[in-house]
């Protein structure tokens, strides 16, 4: 790594953090935190992460993370210099980080204790202290901007749970951010070199061998490094609710030697290959290897992990065949998804489900990096949005300008404020859609789930899509603001989605995103209307008694909110559109279909089914009171439309399936 680089980045990173801090009126120890947990997030180090400041005589920490099944809990610190050059991060210094981390994991009752209900750091107590009920391992994270001239400390234990420690300097950092993708290379290192079978290939820049590893490797590698290990598969680990997974695990669980019989294995691959050869120098066992990704079998290795943590079997006797593929890092977007499509015979699902190669997110970068966004009044330079397709792409691109004055100009074209990731557009579309259950989920599995709903009916990504889509992002950093001024704290983003959630769903999404997109800012009325909007948001998902983070994550939580009382302002509608704005997106297609079938339902059916769902039929609360809403609607002669309609029908079909009785079903010509 060039000395020159390293030190360009960091000056970047500074000035990018600070602009990012001004923007947000935030502090810029919080703003690089939060930097940095976004990028832990998008690899799949770390999920649901929080941002909770708390310092205290021996004791400092930044937030906290849980995994997605609960058996990681990730602890966070920071350490943010502006100097930049002057000093390195020593080993005392990091040691010193991690133990007042430490010191936060023992005394977190403590601290609760003196915090008010639903503050950040009273909720980041409570959630540590549930987490500590499950969890089999947990991570000291210290984040730097300095190089540290030591390596982390070794693992330790806290009441019998191992403790790891993981140190996130700036050259770790610089490695993701120039690397073109955000996680460091997986590097694995077999104890007994791992018998193969080499075949012969004469095709250039990849070979192949065959192998079979032990199921309890194959768990353990999934233990150390989770999603990482998936990155390039295709599909993501559904517990075991569907047929694959059960199969799986009732396997594991009844006939574990029969196993490689009856399980198809694992298709993986990697960069490089440390190989012991016989006497004619053929490949015939493999010592480690560089760069390896489950491509196919993300399941299979998913599952024997639940097998291994959760049901407390050892795996002893289970084998998994697997196929490795030697691919050079320049061949991996060529050669991986064919071999993800090719091997892939469990369940229908496309190889670019969740990469950065999906047509969709090539065709809104080829599209968006063509337009010229309009010059705000007083001004005569015009910018452009620059979307990150891949994590990188714009520290890449500004590196091809060498000169000061170049890459000042540069900025001025395409400033930092106006870069965005995959992650921040599936957050700027799910709020629009009224999805921010989803949007609190974290940023991996919203943006997961935003490319199921792609998969299923993509928008046709023209210039007008894209600037609607940027519009939305404008709209999204006037209600951060205004989250921002009435103190939502680290629950900011949380208010933010669900704010513009509501907002649509008041105005049914007649905004003038066109508009918007022509003044690159939000009009004076809009603001207002989100000022106003604002508090009544917050009291309904910052609920004395319950955890806020896990709270907003729950469809219930949207019901709540959408059913808030709160008229739009006069002001702003004089400014609506006379029809509603769709970003032509996943499942709208479907959206008219479903409105017609929701209105072809008597408004006496749906008052009945809510009656029904609350003498005990089996519908969840919420899907009751969309029962009861639709039928009052239907009462007043107004519409049920877009995402409400489909809801509301997948509610109907519910309560059939359950065992409600309709007396007049739908005509024929509604039946979908």
């Amino acid at each position: 790594m060039a000395d020159h680089d390293l030190n360009e980045y960091a000056r970047a990173l500074v000035a990018d953090i600070q602009a990012k801090a001004e923007a947000e009126d935030g502090s810029i120890p919080n703003t690089f935190t939060r930097h940095v947990l976004d990028i832990l997030e998008e690899a799949g180090v770390a999920s649901d992460t929080t941002l909770a400041y708390y310092s205290a005589r021996g004791l400092e920490i930044y937030g906290y993370g849980v995994s997605e099944d609960g058996s990681h809990l990730d602890l966070f610190t920071t350490d943010f210099h502006l100097a930049q050059g002057e000093s390195k991060m020593i080993k005392a210094e990091s040691e010193k980080l991690f133990r007042r981390l430490a010191a936060f994991l023992r005394k977190h009752e403590t601290v609760r204790q003196s915090q008010e209900d639903n503050t950040d750091v009273h909720d980041m107590c409570v959630g540590v202290e549930k987490a500590m009920q499950e969890v089999s391992r947990i991570r000291l994270f210290v984040l730097c901007n300095r190089v540290s001239t030591a390596d982390a400390p070794e693992s330790t234990e806290f009441e019998g749970i191992p403790v790891t420690h993981e140190l996130w300097d700036l050259a770790r950092l610089h490695r993701h951010e120039t690397s073109g993708t955000v996680a460091e290379p997986i590097k694995v290192t077999f104890d007994q070199p791992l018998p193969c079978l080499a075949a012969h290939s004469d095709e250039p820049n990849y070979s192949v061998v065959l192998a079979v590893i032990s199921g309890r490797k194959l768990a353990e590698l999934y233990e150390e490094h989770r999603t990482r290990l998936l990155e390039l598969n295709v599909r993501s680990f559904l517990q075991t609710r569907g047929a694959v997974n059960k199969g799986i695990r009732d396997t594991l669980l009844h006939a574990p030697g029969r196993f490689l019989a009856y399980n198809n294995g694992v298709t993986a691959t990697a960069s490089d290959v440390d190989f012991i050869v016989d006497g004619e120098g053929n490949p015939i066992a493999i010592k480690s290897m560089t760069g390896l990704q489950i491509v196919n079998g993300g399941q299979t290795t998913a599952s024997l992990h639940h097998v291994l943590s959760r049901d407390k079997r050892d795996l002893d006797g289970v084998h998994v065949q697997m196929k490795l593929t030697i691919v050079e890092p320049a061949h991996l977007s060529e050669i991986v998804p064919k071999i993800s499509q090719y091997s892939n015979t469990q369940n229908k699902v496309t190889l670019v489900d969740f990469s950065s190669n999906h047509d969709f997110h090539i065709d809104f970068e080829r599209v968006s990096r063509t337009l010229w966004a309009p010059a705000p009044d007083g001004s005569s330079q015009e910018t452009r949005w620059f979307y990150e397709r891949a994590r990188g792409q714009y520290a890449d691109e500004s590196a091809k300008h060498h000169t000061p004055a170049s890459q000042r100009k540069f900025k001025l074209v395409m400033p930092t404020r106006q870069r965005f990731s995959k992650s921040d557009l599936a957050t700027y579309v799910h709020s629009w859609e009224q999805l921010p259950h989803w949007v609190s989920r974290g940023a991996q599995k919203n943006f997961a789930h935003f490319m199921e709903r792609i998969d299923r009916s993509g928008p046709i990504v023209d210039a007008r899509y894209c600037k609607r889509v940027i519009a939305t992002a404008l709209l999204f950093q006037t209600a951060d603001k205004v989250a921002r001024m009435h103190a939502a704290g680290s629950h900011k983003r949380l208010i933010t989605t669900y704010m513009v959630a509501r907002l649509a769903l008041a105005t049914e999404r007649r905004i003038d995103l066109d508009r918007i997109w022509n003044m690159q800012s939000t009009t004076e009325a809009l603001e207002e209307a989100l000022d106003d909007l604002c508090p009544h948001v917050m009291k309904a998902v910052i609920v004395s008694g319950r955890h806020v983070s896990e709270w907003a994550k729950k469809p219930d939580s949207w019901d709540v909110v959408s059913r808030t009382h709160w008229e739009v302002p006069d002001s702003l509608k004089a400014e609506l559109l006379d029809a509603p704005i769709v970003l032509a997106s996943p499942e709208e297609e479907g959206s008219d279909e479903a409105e017609v079938l929701v209105t072809g339902i008597a408004s006496e059916t749906w008052k009945a089914i809510g009656d029904w769902a609350h003498e005990g039929g089996g519908l969840r609360p919420a899907e009751r009171q969309l029962a009861d809403r639709v039928a009052r609607r239907l009462e007043q002669g107004q519409g049920v439309t877009g995402a409400q309609a489909r809801r509301a029908y997948e509610v109907y079909e519910a309560a059939i399936k359950l065992g409600f009785h309709v007396d007049g079903e739908l005509r024929d010509d509604q039946q979908l």
